[in-house]
């Protein structure tokens, strides 16, 4: 695991709430944070990975339910009070045109859009001036993909809301960040069959997104090659983007 730099530290007291935090990004962020001294509640729908979490490493408090589940969350979530609320949660399906499924959209707007919003609606009553919320959406967001029809669309969607949360809790004070990973060795990201260029590991991202925390930029993005590379593409003309997402769909279905 990485070691967590002197600027990541947290005093004791600090708190802050991670959520899709069984496995993945928000698994090395919690281990992390813990470790740099935050108070840590991890979120997540796994009972035992989540008990394997905070045997792992002191200061974690876990918390297990289904983030797409609005009852659900205000029981798990209200009179919760933290300094950082990090909503992580996420989940990826492909679309198949010869087989569209208006029910994996849903499927995936649930798990990375709605799980954010249920969040933010069980939080908010007690999100003090100065508390933060860091959203994570992903590069996908930025081109438009091949397959990626309902991730990028729900990625799309939670930087909006996002956007509009910073404006609107601004008068109480509350803070709200985004961070835009690209390719990260997760349980999701192992099952791709394309390639997944300058992909980093969960301990690394953990570090990008503490540092996001820390350092108060309102958006981040890492690794930095990549997601600069991406950045760069995105301001193209929109149909030479869509070109190059043709030209890496055709690679794609070849293996090349």
């Amino acid at each position: 695991m990485s070691t967590v730099s002197a600027h990541t530290a947290a005093t004791p007291e600090k708190s802050m709430l991670i959520t899709g935090a069984s496995s993945g990004i928000g698994r090395a962020t919690a281990l992390a944070a813990a470790a740099a001294g935050w108070r840590v509640i991890a979120c997540g729908r796994d009972p035992a990975r989540l008990a394997e979490l905070a045997a792992t490493q002191a200061g974690i408090e876990t918390r297990a339910f289904d983030l797409t589940d609005l009852a659900a969350c205000h029981a798990a979530l209200d009179a919760t009070v933290v300094d950082v609320a990090i909503l992580n949660a996420g989940h990826c399906e492909y679309v198949d045109m010869d087989a569209f499924d208006p029910a994996l959209f849903h499927r995936v707007f649930e798990a990375n859009f709605f799980s954010a919003v249920n969040t933010v609606a069980a939080l908010l009553p007690g999100l003090r001036p100065g508390a933060r919320l860091l959203l994570v959406d992903s590069l996908a967001r930025l081109l438009p993909f091949t397959r990626s029809e309902a991730y990028g669309a729900s990625k799309a969607a939670l930087f909006y809301f996002a956007k509009s949360l910073e404006v609107d809790l601004h008068p109480r004070g509350v803070v709200v960040q985004t961070v835009s990973p690209g390719f990260v060795r997760t349980p999701l990201t192992d099952r791709n069959r394309f390639s997944m260029p300058l992909r980093i590991e969960p301990e690394e991202a953990a570090q990008a997104i503490l540092a996001q925390v820390q350092g108060g930029k309102r958006n981040g993005y890492f690794p930095f090659v990549f997601a600069s590379l991406i950045r760069l593409l995105s301001a193209l003309p929109q149909g030479w983007q869509a070109a190059i997402c043709r030209a890496l769909a055709r690679r794609e279905r070849s293996g090349a």
